[in-house]
């Protein structure tokens, strides 16, 4: 007979092992013997990092960059105003404000002011922070505006009158909850909000979607969608454009499904579950995040795909009664970024190598015609370009956002000419490459330029690529000296498909480049820089290699003669709080100082916390021993070892951050202490998963990084 296999038995020790855990009285938000703790804390790291000369000298650089009169104020179309959020050292909290783009050419727009959030603040005794407004469309008279207590995720959303430029007494309002309100028309909005007891999903999210009636209560509003408990949550959105509605029940993170509501009920969009699907006036699009075959034809992860959205909606494509034409198919090197409509075209952002291209794609005119293409003026190399917004209910033009490492960021203003591109070769239902610039319409007109905030004259910005432990390429950007002499700050994220591209950032110019410091940016895996298989490949038990992609850059530094060990310092937020924690427990010998802000690190409670339920199909389930097998070997908060040397340590959180726990930051650093691991923490009481709710807290935060940064790294000649 053979032995009994006890494998499951020590998996299920190590299990509840995990489950004592003696600091859960730090998860209590705002218990008093938590906050006390905190408060403990935050004197101890203040005392340390921001009492001198230095630290004073970094805060007063980094305000005056976030509150510069200067700086680019970006803004969105609404009709024929363009929308801006401003704050500076006058405004702390900030005002909502529009202006037309023709006073908006000038250096000076003459900005009509909507909402002082200081002032409203003060006249309501509330510590608001801005977190956006949805104009009316078309009729652009009313917004529904959301505003938090402290920057927290949760808002109260309240109806505000335009031309009065005032809030509407008795029009659409929710108290504080974490609620998703969109406009129907003048008098119909889909709601959902807390409902009561069992209409939030266990990540805290709406779950019903329902059609609220102006001048009727809440309670009486019809119910259109409910999801599952366990989904994420169910939103809804409409287009006016084309008297649209699309309800979204989100399965998981990556996978949803799509309905669109007519006299009848909901019809569902019948695409791949883990695919997007985006209805457009007469057209589909379709984002694949993995390989599709259909009526024939195997379309690629990543790719863009277009379809007549009534005739898609009405066949059969497993008939192959439904056309597919490819507007983006991916490579080796080559993924979609982001696309944006204009009234008559499709602007596409790709990155080749990280490196941005774009393109203008024109849709046919009639039933028999076909897709054309045309590139458009990118950026400079190691930069980067994003639509940052365009007007499709009424022009082709588009606003594009410009920077790179060392080129502060200039807004350009860009017009498609309004008829077709041109008529492009298509092969096999394949987009293809076109030549036809000289019908793109004018050259884009520069309409703000930023200010250099540091003296990039004598910096260069370069790409190299690592290898990693399973022989896989990562690229990585270095920003700095040509021949370094200081200390060097890397940083990275490695998750949920998002990319980290080339950026102008004043702050990290200022607090770090200007004092002689070089400045590196991670692609690993985990992100969007290669498309979806770049993500998917390091998902749930393979996220061992995202850690080792970052590990690889790191070793790759040392040995190129950038820096070493102790002068290689690195920071990340977040999920890129994660990857610091990380590294930390696993790849110490590797660093001199880590910051780690908002960080998911008890990779054991993180489902259990806030809205971490939602991010297991990222992670996996803590609860199914399987996973934990995988999720204990790099849990930050149970990897901690007494014995192996901790580089200095700096934990940033938020006690309003309603997204990743705080209670993350504290146990680590509660932890850590226990153990005499050399580690400093600071919560911001306001600011939520942003960690800062106003441009003095950013400059503080910011400042306090970079101090304990500079001591830790050994460069006091840098002062």
């Amino acid at each position: 007979m053979a032995a009994p296999d006890d494998t499951a038995d020590r998996d299920a020790a190590d299990h509840d092992a995990a489950d004592r855990d003696p600091y859960l009285w730090l998860e209590e938000v705002t218990g008093e013997e938590a906050l006390t703790w905190v408060r403990a804390r935050n004197a101890a790291a203040t005392a340390e990092l921001a009492g001198g000369e230095r630290f004073a000298a970094l805060n007063a650089e980094i305000r005056e960059v976030l509150d510069a009169d200067d700086r680019i104020p970006y803004v969105r179309w609404r009709g024929p105003w363009l929308y801006n959020f401003w704050q500076d050292a006058d405004h702390v909290r900030g005002l909502w404000r529009r202006t037309s783009l023709e006073s908006y050419r000038d250096t000076r727009p003459d900005w009509q002011v909507l909402i002082d959030l200081d002032a409203l603040a003060a006249a309501e005794d509330e510590n608001w922070v801005w977190q956006g407004a949805s104009v009316l469309r078309p009729g652009w008279q009313r917004a529904l505006v959301e505003l938090s207590r402290g920057g927290a995720d949760a808002t109260v959303v309240r109806e505000f009158d335009l031309e009065r430029r005032e809030f509407v007494d008795g029009g659409f309002a929710l108290p504080e909850a974490k609620t998703f309100l969109c406009w129907i028309d003048a008098d119909r909005v889909y709601v959902g909000t807390d409902f009561g007891p069992g209409s939030l999903t266990v990540s805290g999210y709406p779950r019903v979607v329902k059609e609220w009636r102006r001048g009727t209560p809440l309670a009486e509003a019809a119910t259109v969608y409910e999801a599952k408990p366990d989904d994420v949550l169910a939103e809804a959105e409409h287009d006016p454009a084309d008297d649209r509605g699309v309800v979204t029940r989100w399965i998981d993170f990556y996978r949803k499904e799509r309905f669109v509501r007519t006299a009848t009920g909901l019809t569902r969009i019948d695409v791949p579950d883990d695919a997007e699907a985006e209805p457009h006036r007469e057209w589909l699009l379709i984002r694949t995040r993995s390989n599709w075959t259909v009526g024939g034809s195997t379309y690629p992860a990543g790719a863009l795909l277009a379809a007549r959205f009534n005739a898609y909606l009405a066949g059969d494509y497993l008939a192959g009664e439904r056309e597919l034409t490819v507007l983006f198919q991916p490579d080796a090197r080559t993924s979609l970024g982001d696309y944006a409509w204009t009234r008559s075209h499709l602007i596409l952002t790709t990155l080749e190598d990280v490196k941005s291209r774009l393109t203008a794609l024109t849709p046919p005119r009639d039933a028999g015609g076909e897709w054309s293409a045309a590139p458009l003026a990118g950026p400079p190399e190691l930069a980067a370009a994003k639509v940052v917004d365009t007007d499709p209910d009424r022009s082709d033009e588009y606003f594009l956002d410009v920077s790179g490492f060392t080129q502060p960021a200039k807004l350009l203003r860009g017009e498609l000419s309004t008829g077709e591109l041109g008529a492009d070769e298509l092969s096999a239902g394949k987009l293809g490459a076109g030549a036809l610039s000289a019908d793109r319409g004018p050259e884009p007109e520069t309409l703000k330029q930023a200010p250099a905030f540091f003296d990039a004259s004598g910096l260069t910005a370069r790409q190299h690529f690592a290898t990693s432990a399973d022989g896989t390429r990562i690229p990585y950007f270095v920003v700095g000296p040509p021949e370094p002499t200081g200390p060097t700050l890397l940083t990275g994220y490695g998750g949920f498909e998002i990319a980290l591209t080339p950026s102008y950032s004043g702050i990290v110019g200022r607090g770090w480049l200007a004092r002689g410091g070089t400045y590196v940016v991670a692609n690993v895996r985990g992100g969007g820089e290669y498309g979806p298989e770049w993500h998917q490949s390091v998902m749930r038990h393979n996220r061992l290699k995202v850690y080792e992609d970052f590990a690889a850059v790191a070793r790759d530094l040392i040995a190129r003669g950038i820096t070493t060990p102790n002068r290689l310092g690195i920071q990340g937020g977040s999920n890129g709080g994660l990857l610091m924690g990380v590294m930390l427990t696993r790849y110490p010998e590797l660093f001199g100082a880590i910051v780690s802000q908002a960080p998911l690190l008890d990779m054991r409670r993180y489902h259990t916390l806030l809205a971490g339920h939602s991010w297991m199909t990222e992670y996996g389930d803590p609860d199914d021993p399987a996973d934990w097998a995988y999720l204990r070997r790099y849990s930050p908060y149970h990897n901690l070892d007494p014995v192996r040397p901790a580089p200095p340590t700096l934990l940033y959180t938020s006690t309003r951050d309603d997204r990743v726990h705080p209670g993350h930051a504290r146990k680590m650093a509660a932890r850590m202490r226990e153990l005499g691991l050399d580690v400093r923490y600071y919560e911001n009481i306001e600011g939520g998963h942003a960690g800062a709710a106003d441009n003095e807290q950013t400059a503080y935060k910011w400042a306090l990084i970079f101090e304990f940064l500079w001591q830790r790294l050994g460069t006091d000649a840098a002062r």
